[in-house]
């Protein structure tokens, strides 16, 4: 006999009743539904295999099947690699600035599961991360939203590829103004020294999560501070990419 718990219950009407797709308002049994799937996740976009920037005929080859745009054949970012679901555009960027703004949790699980599916088909298993970190908010910024967006998309992403995440890894020391009132060296700037890992991590691939990946600065702090603190190799897991800085 099934006892129907408090959290039981709402997980089995869940399963029962159908959803409205976040996108279009159809009926549906999942976030998406099977059309907006196929009209705006199946991107064939080739990207940099460094910063996930879409590419055109400025990109060269480094690989099997792997390129580098110019910007990071001439400048190497301190992360070693990037990847992407898709580019920030229309009407998926709905999906991120609900997520970031308006607490609709839902959707970090659908993003963390795309994103690990990304990595087992780009990594394998022999090359995973050993661990997963978000990108942290400024404690001010995670009092005023009461959650990290980013965070809700590293937990369920780790748990997927059977990979500890870490909420406490990397934190926030210089409380910054926002990122997008800035140009691209004016970011660099307010980033440079903002974070501080909390432990040595040497020898070390860590996954860095966030949402949406504009001209890389945070992350590129981010890696450069991960880097001195041991870590081996840093990969990029963004839910969207610019398609231009």
């Amino acid at each position: 006999m099934i006892r129907w718990s408090k959290h039981l219950w709402p997980r089995v009407v869940q399963g029962l009743l159908p959803n409205l797709c976040t996108l279009c308002g159809n009926m549906s049994q999942k976030t998406l539904c099977d059309g907006c799937d196929a009209a705006y996740w199946n991107e064939a976009r080739l990207r940099c295999a460094v910063c996930a920037f879409p590419l055109t005929g400025s990109s060269r080859r480094i690989g099997a099947a792997r390129y580098q745009c110019a910007a990071c054949r001439a400048d190497p970012p301190p992360f070693d690699a990037t990847f992407a679901l898709a580019d920030y555009r229309a009407p998926l960027d709905a999906l991120a600035l609900g997520l970031k703004f308006r607490a609709r949790l839902m959707l970090a699980r659908e993003f963390a599961t795309r994103l690990a599916a990304l990595a087992d088909d780009a990594l394998g298993h022999s090359h995973r991360p050993d661990i997963v970190a978000p990108v942290p908010l400024a404690p001010g910024r995670l009092i005023e939203r009461g959650y990290n967006q980013a965070w809700e998309i590293a937990r369920p992403f780790g748990k997927a590829l059977h990979v500890p995440a870490d909420a406490t890894l990397i934190r926030r020391v210089v409380e910054t103004v926002p990122q997008s009132t800035l140009d691209l060296n004016a970011r660099r700037q307010n980033v440079g020294h903002a974070f501080a890992v909390a432990k040595r991590l040497d020898g070390l691939h860590v996954a860095l999560v966030d949402d949406v990946m504009t001209t890389g600065a945070t992350l590129e702090a981010l890696a450069r501070a991960l880097k001195a603190a041991g870590a081996r190799r840093v990969t990029n897991f963004v839910v969207l990419r610019t398609p231009k800085h």
